[in-house]
């Protein structure tokens, strides 16, 4: 039967993160989702047998386990060059490598994000469980490394129930984002205009797309401007002319223009929302400087934020996301502290089971004997399975053996000898 602490202790992570290697070191040996079996193939190959590869924009990491987790590392860090074109040594010093408790603990952190660039960064533990599922297909997971990732999913759920580290936004266009939920609900239903071709309102349309924007247009006075953004996002352009008719129908407006006269004034806004009736939206300025009429801020149901509020809004999210993060932290140290307890349990069973199986071979042994009342065999069944334990101990004191004392108290501890004494009498005789 296994022993599921040395188990425990074979388990690793080796590979590169955003703290420990720079942007051009991930980039070579980032790994496409398609080509993850592939590299899995080739590991196993090499005599890895229990590997999940975890490749994103922040780290290129491999969760593994075996019985020489250095020499493991070793092998994959030797792949890893190899693959992206590199020596070993030229990517030494930039690889993470931990194994045993510390890489279980990495490995909790990473699925409640933890270790991401942008801390509370949800869809992390997607990607976690994405890789997970390739390496599964690629019969790649075993028992070791099933044990740690089950339970890293429950430290990741427990920190997302138990926090709110996953909800302030934490970049503008996230923030912007987020208010327009707050005000309009589900995205699905929401329809945005981007004015002009400013780079923020571009990061702020691309959050509004991968968040689920049911539908966006572009215009700008210079249609060839716009066309390669409209291509990317594949969206509709609208004549800059027919700009206040675009307004009538859009819920958000991302102005992105930054030139030096108004693109949307008081009377255009108020236009549009008599014409909508009243149904509210919401203008984002990324203009430098301002695209809209600071008059717009007084307009019931135009709601007007510029970057600098909605920096401030962002600024507030990372420093909740941070003071959420020690909570974080606290849950998986317990969590990890648990995963522990439960492994050294489960390594106690095999001791207690051919315990157990003893004594019950004892007790066959004496139930074999001839013309004995229960009285007799009782104190026979007693002295047969003492008899060991007395003679060791005996032994052991006779010798003077350090053990001796140290095996004393355990027994005391183990058959709860001294339930019966008062509780002075007991901590005097548990002193060293």
């Amino acid at each position: 039967m296994s022993d599921t602490r040395t188990d425990q202790r074979r388990f690793f992570v080796i590979g590169a993160n955003h703290r420990s290697s720079g942007l051009g070191l991930r980039d070579r040996l980032f790994v496409e989702d398609g080509d993850v079996p592939d590299v899995l193939a080739k590991l196993k190959d090499k005599g890895v047998v229990e590997a999940i590869l975890l490749s994103t924009c922040d780290r290129i990491e491999v969760l593994g386990a075996d019985q020489s987790p250095e020499q493991a590392a070793v092998t994959i860090s030797r792949f890893l060059a190899e693959r992206a074109g590199l020596e070993e040594k030229e990517i030494a010093d930039q690889l993470i490598f931990y194994s045993g408790n510390e890489a279980v603990r990495h490995t909790f952190a990473v699925a409640a994000s933890l270790e991401s660039l942008i801390i509370g960064e949800p869809q992390v533990l997607g990607q976690v469980k994405a890789a997970h599922r390739i390496a599964e297909k690629a019969e790649m997971t075993g028992p070791v490394v099933e044990q740690v990732i089950q339970a890293a999913y429950g430290a990741a759920k427990r920190v997302r129930t138990e926090t709110a580290i996953t909800e302030q936004p934490v970049s503008i266009a996230a923030a912007a984002v987020d208010l327009a939920r707050g005000l309009h609900g589900d995205l699905k239903r929401v329809s945005a205009l981007m004015i002009g071709a400013g780079e923020m309102g571009e990061l702020i349309a691309k959050q509004f797309t991968g968040a689920g924007l049911g539908n966006l247009e572009i215009t700008h006075p210079i249609r060839a401007r716009i066309e390669p953004i409209a291509r990317e996002f594949d969206c509709h352009i609208r004549d800059f002319d027919d700009l206040a008719e675009a307004m009538v129908a859009t819920d958000v407006v991302i102005c992105a223009m930054g030139r030096r006269d108004y693109v949307l004034n008081a009377d255009m806004v108020r236009a549009a929302l008599k014409k909508r009736r009243n149904r509210p939206q919401f203008i984002i300025d990324t203009g430098v400087p301002g695209d809209v009429e600071p008059a717009v801020n007084r307009i019931d149901e135009a709601f007007l934020y510029d970057t600098g509020d909605l920096e401030r809004l962002a600024m507030e999210g990372r420093n909740s996301r941070e003071r959420e993060a020690s909570a974080a932290r606290t849950i998986v140290d317990e969590c990890l502290e648990k995963f522990n307890r439960g492994q050294a349990e489960r390594d106690a069973v095999p001791v207690l089971s051919a315990l157990r199986d003893h004594f019950e071979s004892i007790r066959q042994q004496v139930l074999a004997e001839k013309d004995m009342d229960a009285e007799h065999l009782s104190s026979l069944l007693v002295k047969r399975l003492l008899h060991a334990p007395t003679i060791t101990l005996k032994e052991m004191a006779a010798a003077e053996s350090e053990d001796s004392g140290q095996a004393a108290r355990l027994l005391r501890r183990l058959f709860d000898l001294d339930a019966d004494k008062p509780a002075a009498d007991r901590d005097k005789e548990s002193e060293p």
